[in-house]
C-alpha cells in the first residue's frame, strides 16, 4: 500500500514572541524610571551650603552683643584750672577713635567766666569695663593756652574734626575771634596726630 507523505504541521507563533506597541511602551517608562534614579545618586560637585549659624569657612559668625555706651563727659574729671570757677562742657561727640571696638568721647571743656570767650580745651576720654570706674583724660587736643574756641566737633571715620576761633592779634577783644581753622586729629602710631587743612587762618 503507498502512503502519501504527510505535510507538516505550521505552528502558530506563540503570543509571548509578539511585539506590541503597549510592551514598547512600558518597556521605555522602566527605563526612564532607571535613569532618573541613577541620576538623584550622583556625587555632589558643588561646594556644600554652610550649616545654619556658620560661615562657608566654618567660622562662628560674630556675636552682636549690647553696643557699649561711650563715657558720659559729665562723669568725668578735666584738668583744667578755672581758678575756682566752675567748668562747662559745651559739646561732645563719640566715635571708636583707636579701633578698639569701645568708643570714646571727646569733650569741648571751657571754664565758665561769665564774661568774654573763654578759650576751650579738648579732651579725650575712654572708661574702663569694670563695674563702677569713672571716665578718664587719656589725651589732649586742645589746650586752654593756645586760645582757640572750637565749634562744630565731631567724630567720624576715626578722626576728630573742629573749627577751631582765634584771634588775628593781640588788640583784638577777647570777646569776638576773627579767624577760623578747620583741624583734625586721627589717631595714628600709638598718639594723636593733628592736621590743620587751611594753610593759614582765615578771617571770619
Amino acid at each position: 500500500m503507498q502512503h502519501t507523505p504527510a505535510t507538516p504541521a505550521t505552528t502558530a507563533p506563540r503570543a509571548h514572541t509578539r511585539t506590541r506597541p503597549h510592551h514598547w511602551l512600558a518597556t521605555a517608562t522602566a527605563l526612564a524610571a532607571v535613569i532618573a534614579a541613577a541620576g538623584l545618586v550622583q556625587p555632589a560637585t558643588g561646594t556644600p551650603a554652610a550649616p545654619s549659624g556658620t560661615t562657608a569657612a566654618g567660622r562662628e559668625p560674630a556675636a552682636k552683643g549690647p553696643r557699649a555706651a561711650a563715657p558720659d563727659a559729665a562723669a568725668a574729671a578735666f584738668p583744667l584750672d578755672c581758678k575756682g570757677a566752675p567748668r562747662t562742657v559745651t559739646a561732645t561727640a563719640h566715635g571708636d577713635l583707636d579701633g578698639d571696638g569701645r568708643p570714646e568721647t571727646v569733650a569741648a571743656v571751657r571754664c565758665d567766666a561769665g564774661s568774654g570767650t573763654p578759650p576751650h580745651a579738648l579732651y579725650v576720654l575712654t572708661q574702663d569695663t569694670a563695674e563702677g570706674s569713672r571716665p578718664r583724660v587719656v589725651a589732649t587736643l586742645l589746650d586752654t593756652p593756645q586760645r582757640r574756641t572750637a565749634t562744630e566737633l565731631t567724630v567720624r571715620d576715626r578722626t576728630v574734626t573742629a573749627d577751631l576761633l582765634g584771634y588775628s592779634g593781640p588788640d583784638v577783644p577777647r570777646c569776638c575771634p576773627d579767624t577760623k581753622q578747620l583741624a583734625k586729629w586721627r589717631w595714628t602710631d600709638g598718639k594723636f596726630r593733628q592736621e590743620l587743612t587751611d594753610s593759614a587762618a582765615r578771617s571770619v
